[in-house]
């Protein structure tokens, strides 16, 4: 991932258009005028030999004839130019280039990247539109109309696509940031604009309509930290199966299975939304909503009917109304006329003054926990104008003293409401047209808080400290095997074996040969009822082919079916090869559940993880949700409840609650499957019986690859690197130094409130009384992939662990330096505690190849210039600031450049 010269595409001072054209309604004429008309202030050149000049204008018939290096150049010729042309570019020192043209082979592309990437000349496309940057007047584009500014950005992988949303928006005075096609995406991808965009201060929301992704690490790991910083929304095409045909013919790549797309935009933080104009309405509330939000809503209204379609709406979308409780009941009938609707929805009747709304909307504004959302809908009258409605509410709203009430806001109507609305639009309330959309916005309001809480999760790849370790030899014994024979298929013991090895519970199974009488001998010794199965490598799904009796009570019943079994499967599939048949207890969970969990792997996001409604009809139910490893609990239990099966696990009727727990554990028993085996490939429980009391496995299939598709190193998302955890003696104590986690927010608390003011100062350059939630969150909650923080920890008199002191780094996109500070608890300084995290930091970055690790300090910070002293940091003064230094180590070999 790389950010590099990106400026050079959005904030260029110069630009090169190579293929400029006169001719009225060619792409190379489009360009021109639209880079020449759209208010651009730097110098402009067009490259063309048929030309003399363009619009009062010297045209230039070659790059180096060029007064200057371009800083932008955009290519609009023909594919057998292209090539030449970056070569001319890279030589004069051009540092970004959008390729416009469209047809390029495979060879021109890859010469194409061959001559930029050492130069870090940086490629929108080729076969795309351009982009728009309204906020610096640039319009390197065919596009048929500008953008207007706003704080929006746009990012497409379809041109047609920017052509149709440019004329949507403009009908509708919706601005933008950036405006981005990325075509073909051959450098700059997805991945790289997030990166880009995520510190832009110009966006304040990024919308993505995707395709297809390539590198879905690269991805994941830049989507997760832009949804950090403000609100990502995504429209990911080919829902369908045809969609998903079209989306992969249309961009030369294929596209993940749309329920692992899901999985992955949920697990980055993102909000998913299926159409375009809802990709806006997400945009209106996830960037104007600031306040907490429930799981519950209240709708305030003047309007019955608006009322009973707000209900109706909320009821369609799953979001909950909230029950207004007595005392709200009471407070409200002191402020409304007594026809009021005593419910919710609150009906306050269509001759409501504006003091009415008001005094209605400070009585729930009183009791947040109850009412939860606010949804408000006003039809004008003749009683009051609608603008002063709005200009009475907006103090309320918005009260100065605390925090903005959790308020969606909808003015139904046409030019009566229209300057209401602007009152509210101006004042930054999120407001809608209709009180569908106002619905479907809160929907996604509350999705959207779900995935950001899935953001924060950062399981481990292996066991957790209170999980009992797999026997992971054993399973590695049992693969090898198999891969040694010939085979890919585990039989369904071997299968259960290794389920059983990662302490998922499975039915004991024997197995004997393809004999009735050893069936019935080995069954009499288990106990009766029973099951009895076909073996054999050559059938997965053996109740396809009648190789699954159940419920066989006696040997008499063994006999017959061990017999029947025989004669129905060398008929329906006479050459497999038949091994013997397994023989199982019979297992009757009361009330039980059937589940299927099971693990593949994805042709973009590598392992996942499925789970949902289970049994003989799986793929008719198709009741099921996806995941991408490594889950915790927190993670496993989302997943369940993106299930329809979810509702019955909570029991119904005369049925108790399922053992969730036992479930959650199963899901995580997989995931760490995943991540230590790195042959498997494919894995099927089911199913999965569940009931008050427990679970267990009943059936298992497992397939394995010597490709080694799985492991944690093929993880989208990296998992917590648990093995990088050590415990030392220093100083006479006993401390764990280990990578930072979720869960360590308390302690870090505790130990960011017990610095001194001057500590405080020392590591951000000013004192600062107390860190705010989403700061601290910001510090536990990291990506491993571009971030690391050590922690040094030991154990307070209690048993507690308490934080001693912390290293942290971060490096830039393209890994070239890391910038590192270190802080300790003040009783602990000069004992060589910030030294020994600083060294542990030295080597994980240079193990992760980068290059450089800096640093900039307060110049009186004297312990930490000696320290870097010590460690063989070179010092420099900081230009034009003479209160700091900066500091500097070399990591790699033959790097030179912090020396």
């Amino acid at each position: 991932m790389s950010t590099r010269h990106l400026d050079s595409l959005f904030q260029p001072k110069s630009v090169a258009v190579i293929g400029a054209s006169g001719r009225a309604y060619s792409v190379g004429g489009t360009l021109w005028r639209n880079v020449r008309t759209g208010g651009f202030g730097g110098a402009i050149y067009p490259v063309n030999p048929k030309y003399k000049e363009l619009d009062g204008r010297r045209c230039y018939a070659r790059v180096d004839q060029l007064p200057e290096a371009p800083e932008l150049a955009v290519i609009c010729t023909p594919p057998a130019t292209v090539v030449e042309l970056m070569r001319q570019l890279a030589q004069r020192g051009t540092q970004a280039v959008v390729v416009i043209t469209a047809g390029l082979s495979a060879e021109q592309k890859q010469a194409m990247l061959d001559i930029a990437r050492p130069r870090l000349m940086r490629i929108l496309g080729p076969n795309c539109v351009g982009l728009l940057a309204p906020h610096a007047g640039l319009n390197a584009s065919f596009a048929h109309i500008p953008a207007r500014p706003g704080q929006l950005a746009f990012i497409s992988q379809s041109g047609a696509l920017v052509t149709a949303m440019l004329d949507w928006a403009e009908a509708r005075d919706i601005g933008f940031s950036h405006f981005v096609s990325l075509g073909e995406h051959a450098d700059v991808d997805f991945g790289d604009m997030l990166d880009y965009l995520a510190n832009d201060p110009q966006t304040r929301a990024i919308l993505l309509y995707i395709e297809s992704i390539d590198d879905a690490r690269k991805f994941m790991s830049a989507a997760r930290a832009a949804a950090r910083n403000k609100p990502v929304i995504a429209v990911k095409a080919g829902r369908s199966e045809q969609g998903s045909r079209a989306a992969a013919s249309h961009t030369g790549a294929l596209a993940g299975s749309d329920e692992v797309y899901d999985a992955a935009i949920a697990r980055a933080g993102m909000l998913r939304v299926d159409s375009l104009e809802q990709l806006f309405l997400a945009a209106e509330i996830l960037t104007r909503f600031r306040a907490p939000i429930g799981d519950r809503v209240t709708i305030l209204t003047n309007g019955g009917g608006a009322g009973v379609m707000a209900a109706d709406a909320c009821a369609a979308q799953g979001v909950p109304l909230a029950t207004l409780g007595e005392l709200v009941v009471r407070e409200l009938d002191t402020v409304l006329p007594a026809n009021w609707s005593h419910d919710n929805p609150v009906d306050i009747i269509g001759d409501a003054p504006a003091q009415r709304y008001v005094d209605a909307l400070q009585v729930l504004a009183r009791h947040p926990q109850p009412t939860g959302t606010l949804l408000f809908i006003q039809a004008p009258t003749a009683i009051v104008p609608s603008a002063d409605i709005a200009r009475a509410m907006v103090p309320v709203v918005l009260p100065p003293e605390r925090p903005p009430l959790p308020l969606v806001a909808c003015w139904i109507g046409g030019p009566a409401v229209a300057e209401a609305r602007q009152i509210f639009v101006n004042a930054g309330i999120a407001c809608y047209d209709m009180p569908e959309q106002a619905v479907a916005a809160i929907g996604m309001l509350q999705r959207y808080a779900q995935n950001q809480a899935q953001l924060t999760q950062a399981p481990p790849a292996g066991a957790g400290a209170d999980a009992p370790a797999p026997d992971v030899a054993r399973v590695r014994a049992i693969v090898e095997q198999v891969l040694a024979s010939g085979r890919d298929m585990l039989t369904e013991p071997e299968a259960k074996a290794v389920c059983e090895a990662y302490r998922i519970p499975v039915v004991a199974t024997r197995t004997v040969p393809a004999d009735a009488e050893a069936a019935a001998q080995e069954a009499a010794r288990i106990g009766f009822p029973v099951v009895l199965k076909i073996l054999s490598e050559d059938i997965s799904h053996k109740s396809d082919v009648g190789g699954v009796a159940l419920n066989l009570q006696d040997a008499a019943d063994v006999r017959h079916a061990a017999t029947s079994m025989l004669d129905r499967v060398r008929k329906v599939h006479p050459k497999a090869r038949l091994e013997g048949f397994t023989v199982q207890q019979m297992v009757k969970l009361p009330k039980a559940q059937e589940l299927i969990i099971g693990a593949s792997i994805d042709r973009v996001f590598g392992p996942i993880i499925l789970f949902g409604q289970g049994g003989v009809a799986v793929e008719v139910t198709k009741d099921s949700a996806m995941a991408l490893p490594p889950l915790n609990a927190p993670l496993a239990r989302a997943l369940i409840g993106r299930t329809r099966v979810a509702r019955l696990l909570k029991g119904y009727r005369d049925v108790p609650p399922a053992n969730e727990d036992a479930v959650v554990r199963t899901l995580e028993a997989v995931s760490q499957l995943l991540a230590d085996i790195p042959e498997l490939a494919e894995l099927d429980i089911n199913p999965l019986l569940v009931n008050h009391e427990g679970a267990i496995a009943l059936d298992a299939r497992v397939r394995v690859s010597a490709a080694c598709p799985a492991g944690a190193r093929h993880f989208a998302i990296q998992p917590y690197p648990s093995g990088l955890s050590e415990t030392l003696e220093w100083d006479g104590r006993r401390i764990t130094i280990r990578p930072v986690r979720p869960e360590d927010e308390p302690a870090h608390r505790a130990f960011i409130d017990s610095l001194a003011p001057d500590d405080m100062r020392m590591r951000f350059f000013h004192s600062r009384p107390r860190l705010e939630r989403t700061e601290l969150a910001r510090l536990v909650q990291i990506d491993y992939t571009r971030e690391m923080a050590f922690i040094a920890t030991a154990d307070d008199a209690s048993g507690t662990p308490q934080t001693l002191g912390v290293a942290r780094a971060i490096a830039d996109p393209d890994n070239v330096q890391a910038e590192f500070g270190i802080i300790l608890r003040a009783d602990l300084k000069g004992r060589g505690l910030g030294g020994l995290l600083l060294q542990r930091l030295i080597t994980y970055q240079r193990a992760a190849g980068t290059q450089r690790l800096v640093a900039t300090i307060l110049a009186e910070n004297e312990s930490m210039r000696a320290l870097g002293q010590r460690l063989g940091f070179t010092e420099q003064p900081t230009p034009g600031d003479a209160c700091t230094v900066q500091l500097s180590l070399a990591l790699q070999s033959g790097d030179a450049a912090g020396a």
